[in-house]
């Protein structure tokens, strides 16, 4: 059962997501935490997760951790695979080739998109699609460059532009943005530029085209609340009057009105796992659209443990400090349904 404490209220949801629902395009973001391979980058810092490293990583467990990564998946898609699978906490093209490729993953037939990121730990973000569903017609990485401080490294924004069934053009962006290691306020400013860079970029397709469908989703280490969302990327939180050329913040009402989380800090809930459309995916008028109700954190049973410390239920996550723990991942899964209008 799934137990979400909401960080205002304090109330808990144990509602089932029924992931069989109706729709024409499933989209969805999963961190993986920490999807090493078990080979040395000499120019990552990745030595925790190999053979001789402090997590004792093994290519056992790496497979593992596929498979793992792979039954998620499948399970969000429900009678059929998700359209669109975005993924962070990648090292390298080749762990997600081999998800693709050496799982059960490798019946949907997904093609895979990633490029390498300057991270210092080595992990990425990539994005596996159905080509029967989406047509890919461009991508690239947006490489973050932090004012002033070159040797501040972070994954890039992956932008991928396509076609879906309909013929209508739908832009994806996939992110993570910086951790809150360092702290939350002295880790702020970084979160609130990789914002401003990625409004950047829908501004500029909105220049183009104010009525175009978007989707950023992503680890964004804060909440909806926070600066980076509200300010920097100037997401909005009412979706009342909305405007094509806006971008709106839905994770706002998975946490506050349907009281969702997909992250555990401690004894709470909250949702760091985020999904923000263009105000044109909205209106119910458009060649592709959604509906606030069409987007849901999956609360899988296998994703959960007891939390014996602070109560309820936790993500499984693989590992518990040093200890391996053989679950699946410390976030869950967030996932958004689209709909052609057939008017």
């Amino acid at each position: 059962m799934f137990l979400v404490v909401n960080q205002v209220v304090g109330q808990i949801n144990e509602s089932p997501i029924n992931v069989n629902k109706e729709r024409d395009l499933r989209i969805m973001f999963y961190n993986c935490e920490n999807l090493f391979d078990t080979f040395d980058d000499s120019v990552k810092r990745d030595n925790e997760f190999l053979p001789k490293g402090d997590k004792n990583w093994s290519y056992y467990r790496y497979r593992t951790k596929l498979n793992h990564i792979y039954k998620v998946i499948i399970a969000i898609g429900g009678w059929n695979p998700p359209d669109i699978v975005g993924l962070c906490e990648v090292e390298n093209q080749l762990v997600v080739d081999e998800l693709n490729s050496y799982t059960p993953l490798s019946r949907v037939g997904y093609k895979v998109i990633h490029y390498e990121s300057p991270d210092k730990r080595g992990i990425d973000v990539a994005m596996l699609y159905q080509p029967k569903s989406f047509t890919v017609l461009n991508s690239y990485p947006i490489p973050i460059h932090f004012p002033g401080q070159p040797e501040h490294k972070t994954r890039d924004i992956l932008y991928v532009k396509g076609k879906v069934k309909n013929n209508d053009t739908l832009h994806v962006f996939i992110n993570h943005w910086p951790s809150k290691w360092s702290g939350a306020l002295e880790s702020e400013p970084s979160r609130m530029y990789v914002a401003s860079v990625l409004r950047k970029h829908v501004d500029s397709i909105f220049k183009t085209d104010s009525l175009s469908e978007i989707i950023m989703m992503g680890d964004l280490n804060d909440e909806p609340e926070d600066k980076s969302l509200t300010v920097s990327l100037g997401a909005l939180e009412s979706y009342d009057n909305v405007k094509p050329n806006e971008v709106y913040n839905i994770s706002y009402y998975l946490k506050h009105t349907k009281k969702q989380g997909s992250h555990k800090y401690q004894s709470e809930w909250g949702i760091l796992d985020q999904i923000i459309v263009s105000g044109s995916l909205l209106n119910p008028e458009s060649g592709i659209y959604t509906t606030l109700d069409a987007a849901n954190v999956f609360n899988g049973a296998f994703l959960l443990e007891k939390d014996k410390t602070y109560l309820g239920n936790k993500p499984f996550r693989t590992y518990s400090g040093f200890t391996y723990n053989d679950g699946f991942s410390d976030h869950l899964p967030v996932f958004i349904d689209l709909y052609f209008n057939k008017n």
